[in-house]
């Protein structure tokens, strides 16, 4: 083992990273307020005012530990829609808590926003909170109270491969697997996504609030003529005594949470993955010192091994070919006691033994080559895989290709699109163009994606990209005869950067899905020990087979 890391120094440049960070947390937590208010405070109050809890109150009433319910997708949707008043973590509340201390997914939609309408994003949100049940084999949830399909939008969710009928077709196939599925009707549950609890194993519904039809009272008598109540069409004792449709009749939404609670206690217990596990050890340092290690730029160096150190237990790691491909970091390490390989890009300027300089977070061909080796060997061993990213890209240049960068990079890209052990990725700061891929971006089925509040992620660095943009811009203008002034150019410069630099953060990447959240650096060790508790729980593991690696 090898001891690595550093008593960090409080000097003036540690204060400003960290005074930086904070205040980036400072904001995240102040849009994170906003967004679980939800549809606001009269919307909550006219929800209560029924006699119902919140999306969140029913959340956290069925968690053993609300403190400890890893909350994903938060950020869903936001900025978006804004031309129809918004749709906070569109309309949809998902994440992983403990039941009796079982991992379940929990999904509850969120009826103060738009009475729960599904926007496009929301099925998105949907599905994926389905992909991590399925991935891990975790029993799920379902908190039912939606109007169903958001009709402005209905054809961006309606009809394509992966939009609303999407859930239904992975409702049968977790049935399938053996996926535990529970579906509580505690509000309006209408159209096709009736599918949702009726295809679950079990459907419990609310006296009085919850109601399930294909056509609500307006629709069929438009269809038919036939006159009736939503209740007599589809309520509570309609469902369950009449037409046999749910199977448990629950008075309120606190009783409803309590029968839940009461069926998951009773469930098998699966075998596990058997990914190793010791006994957890602290780091040797703080872990909210790397809040002082990151820098306010992130094209700033820093040093790797500083933020591993106060990661892993003990602060040690078994560090594989340390001597050779220095800008990318292999080691096999534990988090919490979970054994795992790491793969971190260095973000410092590295030096060969050949003695040539070597740039801080770009890929080269020899740590491409090592990156790859590792990566096999962690399938080999069936160790889970924790990528690190802060990468700007391939290295590039006529020495870059003639050594053979594009043949090592696809080695590396081939390893991590077939690795088969689970995959978690944290973007600690750059994640740019092919290094993305490289280094388990979203497109590689990572089993949970992260970034860091100062992430960027874009096919480019700001600066590049600006540069390129406005020769574009202004080749199209002055075919038209339209002169700048270089005054008129550094203007537009600007504002092409600000749009870019806006577009590449991680609030943006959240909003969209790209990343399954954005978590506080100090609190890293925590996230990465819930994902291998979780990913430890799926015991099918199919055999690693790379295909064809060029050498």
């Amino acid at each position: 083992m090898k001891q690595i890391g550093s008593q960090i120094i409080e000097n003036e440049t540690f204060l400003k990273r960290e005074d930086y960070q904070k205040e980036l947390l400072r904001k995240l937590a102040g849009a994170k307020e906003t967004v679980k208010e939800g549809g606001g405070k009269k919307a909550i109050e006219k929800h209560k005012a029924k006699g119902k809890l919140t999306a969140r109150e029913r959340v956290n009433l069925l968690v053993d530990d609300p403190k400890k319910f890893f909350e994903l997708s938060t950020f869903a949707a936001f900025g978006m829609y804004e031309e129809y008043g918004g749709a906070p973590s569109a309309g949809t509340i998902y994440g992983i808590g403990k039941i009796h201390n079982r991992n379940c997914v929990i999904v509850a939609n969120d009826a103060t926003v738009k009475a729960g309408a599904w926007f496009p994003i929301t099925a998105k949100k949907n599905l994926r909170a389905q992909e991590i049940a399925m991935e891990n084999r975790l029993p799920i949830i379902y908190l039912v109270d939606s109007a169903g399909v958001f009709l402005p939008l209905q054809e961006d969710i309606f009809p394509d491969k992966e939009h609303f009928g999407r859930i239904f077709r992975n409702n049968a196939k977790m049935s399938s697997m053996g996926i535990p599925q529970l579906a509580a009707i505690m509000g309006p549950c209408v159209a096709g996504g009736a599918y949702l609890p009726i295809m679950s194993d079990e459907a419990l519904i609310v006296e009085g609030e919850g109601s399930v039809f294909l056509a609500g009272s307006h629709l069929v008598r438009a269809a038919i003529g036939e006159v009736i109540e939503n209740e007599k069409l589809g309520g509570a004792k309609v469902q369950s005594n009449i037409s046999g449709v749910t199977d448990y009749i629950i008075k309120n939404d606190e009783e409803c949470i309590q029968q839940i609670r009461s069926l998951v206690e009773k469930f098998g217990i699966n075998q596990t993955a058997g990914f190793d596990r010791a006994v957890s050890t602290l780091p040797k340092y703080p872990t909210k010192e790397i809040l002082g290690i990151l820098p306010e730029d992130t094209l700033k160096p820093y040093d790797t091994y500083e933020l591993i150190s106060r990661m892993v237990d003990n602060s040690e790691i078994d560090e594989y070919k340390a001597g050779y491909g220095k800008t990318i970091i292999t080691a096999y390490a534990r988090i919490d006691g979970w054994a795992v390989g790491i793969v971190a890009n260095q973000r410092s300027v590295v030096k060969t033994e050949k003695g040539e300089m070597q740039v801080g977070g770009v890929i080269y061909s020899d740590s491409a080559d090592k990156a790859t080796r590792f990566i096999m060997n962690c399938n080999q061993k069936k160790i889970p895989l924790l990528f690190l990213q802060d990468v700007t890209g391939f290295m590039v240049g006529s020495k870059a290709e003639h050594g053979g960068i594009i043949k090592d990079g696809a080695k590396m890209v081939n390893a991590v699109a077939n690795s088969v052990v689970p995959k978690i990725t944290i973007i600690t700061g750059n994640s740019f163009g092919a290094g993305n891929y490289a280094m388990c971006g979203k497109a590689y089925d990572p089993r949970f994606i992260f970034a860091y509040p100062n992430a960027k992620i874009s096919v480019m660095g700001g600066n590049q990209a600006s540069s390129v943009l406005l020769d574009i811009k202004l080749k199209q203008e002055e075919k038209s005869g339209h002169k700048f002034s270089d005054e008129d150019k550094k203007k537009l410069l600007n504002e092409i950067l600000k749009s870019y630099d806006e577009k590449s953060t991680p609030l943006h990447a959240a909003a969209r899905l790209w990343i399954d959240e954005i978590i506080n650096p100090s609190q890293s060790r925590e996230w990465i020990s819930m994902c291998l508790e979780v990913a430890n729980n799926n015991p099918e593991i199919p055999k690693f087979n790379p295909g064809i690696i060029q050498t």
